[in-house]
C-alpha cells in the first residue's frame, strides 16, 4: 500500500473537526498546483492552471465519528453520533478519543445478553444505550484524560486484503482525496482547475456549499464512494456495482432528491471513459448524496457530474475497496477535464 494512501485513511477528521486531515491534504496539493489554501470553513483549496473555464474537483475529508456527551461517576462516557452511523455495528468497537490531553483508547461496551430480559432482547440496541470504556474507576480518573466534547475516531486501520483489495478506516471518503491528490499531480489542462477537499460533508453537505460559492465554478466533479453490491444479501438490483469492475458513473442520487446528472456531463463521462478504455460502471442511487447535490446548484446552477469509487462496509470503522476502481477515478476525471476544454 501506499504509505500516503494509508497515512490518509487513518487520520483524524470527524465532521468540524478536519484540521489533522486537512494539514496532510493541503501539504500534498501544494507539490503540484500553483496556489493552496483552508478557507475559513477549513475546505483545502487548490487551484492550478489557466484557461477560460473554471472546474471544482472535490472530494470530502470528513468521516463518521462520536463525541463525547457525558462522564458518568463511575467514568464511563456517553456519546452521540456525528454522521450516519448503523447503530447495530458499535459495539465493541474499539475507538480513539482523541483528547486535549492526548490520545485515549476506548471500547464501546453495553448491557450483555446474558443480563437481558427477553423483552430487552427483542428491541433493536440503540447507540443511547452504549458507553465508552476507557479503563477508568470513576469521573474524577477519567477527566484526568478526557473532557465532554472530545471527537472520537473509530481505531485507525488500513492496508492489503488480499491481491488488489484494500481496507481501511474511513475509505468513505478518504479514497476521494487520495484520488484528487493523484489527478492534480498529473492533470495537465487549458483551464483553472481547483481542488476541494470539503469538510462537514457527512453531515449536511456544508463545506461543498461554502466553497463552491467562493469559487463560483463553471463545471463540477464530485468524486466519492458509493455501496458496492457484490457481498452476501444485496441483491443486483440493489446495487449492481462490483469492486474491481471500474468507477462508477453516476447518474442520479436519492431518487432526484440530489444530484440529477447533467445530460451533457452524464454523456461526456461516458463518452470519455469508452473513448480512453477506462472500466467504468453506472450507478442508479436510491439513497445517499454526494457534494454533487450541493454544488451543483450554487448561484445560477452549475453542470454536475459525481465519480463514485465502489466499496464495500462504508459508514463503518472498516470498508472495504479495490485498487483499479481508484485508479479508474484518477484516469477518469483526468480525461474529463480534458473533454470539457475541448467540448463543452
Amino acid at each position: 500500500m501506499d504509505p500516503l494512501l494509508k497515512k490518509i485513511l487513518e487520520a483524524p477528521g470527524i465532521p468540524g473537526y478536519e484540521s489533522q486531515i486537512a494539514r496532510i491534504i493541503y501539504d500534498e496539493l501544494k507539490k503540484s498546483c500553483s496556489e493552496v489554501h483552508i478557507d475559513n470553513f477549513g475546505n483545502v483549496i487548490a487551484k492550478k492552471g489557466k484557461g477560460k473555464k473554471k472546474i471544482m474537483l472535490a472530494a470530502h475529508m470528513d468521516e463518521i465519528g462520536l463525541m463525547v456527551k457525558h462522564i458518568t461517576k463511575e467514568g464511563f462516557l456517553y456519546f452521540i453520533k456525528l454522521g450516519g452511523i448503523d447503530d447495530r455495528i458499535l459495539p465493541a468497537q474499539r475507538v480513539i478519543v482523541k483528547a486535549k490531553k492526548g490520545d485515549c483508547l476506548g471500547i464501546i461496551g453495553a448491557k450483555p445478553p446474558h443480563l437481558q430480559k427477553d423483552e430487552e432482547r427483542k428491541k433493536p440496541l440503540k447507540y443511547e444505550d452504549m458507553f465508552i470504556d476507557i479503563g477508568c474507576s470513576s469521573k474524577e480518573e477519567a477527566e484526568k484524560k478526557v473532557e465532554v466534547g472530545d471527537v472520537v475516531i473509530f481505531e485507525p486501520n488500513a492496508g492489503q486484503l488480499n491481491n488488489k483489495f484494500y481496507y481501511g478506516k474511513a475509505v468513505d471518503n478518504r479514497v476521494g482525496c487520495y484520488a484528487l491528490i493523484k489527478i492534480m499531480e498529473k492533470l495537465k489542462a487549458d483551464a483553472e482547475v481547483y481542488a476541494v477537499a470539503t469538510t462537514q460533508e457527512e453531515v449536511g453537505l456544508k463545506g461543498a456549499r461554502t466553497s463552491a460559492f467562493k469559487i463560483d465554478p463553471d463545471y463540477a466533479l464530485a468524486i466519492d464512494t458509493n455501496v458496492a453490491g457484490d457481498t452476501p444479501q444485496i441483491t443486483e438490483r440493489e446495487s449492481s456495482l462490483k469492486l474491481g469492475q471500474g468507477v462508477a458513473i453516476t447518474i442520479i442520487e436519492a431518487s432526484g432528491r440530489g444530484l440529477i446528472v447533467n445530460e451533457k456531463i452524464k454523456n461526456l463521462l461516458v463518452d470519455t471513459a469508452r473513448k480512453n478504455k477506462i472500466k467504468y460502471q453506472i450507478a442508479v442511487i436510491e439513497g445517499g448524496m454526494t457534494d454533487g447535490a450541493i454544488i451543483h446548484m450554487n448561484r445560477e446552477g452549475v453542470p454536475s457530474g459525481v465519480l463514485a469509487i465502489p466499496a464495500r462496509y462504508i459508514h463503518s470503522p472498516t470498508g472495504v475497496f479495490h485498487i483499479d476502481d481508484l485508479n479508474s477515478a484518477v484516469e477518469l476525471s483526468i480525461s474529463f477535464v480534458d473533454s470539457l476544454c475541448n467540448s463543452l
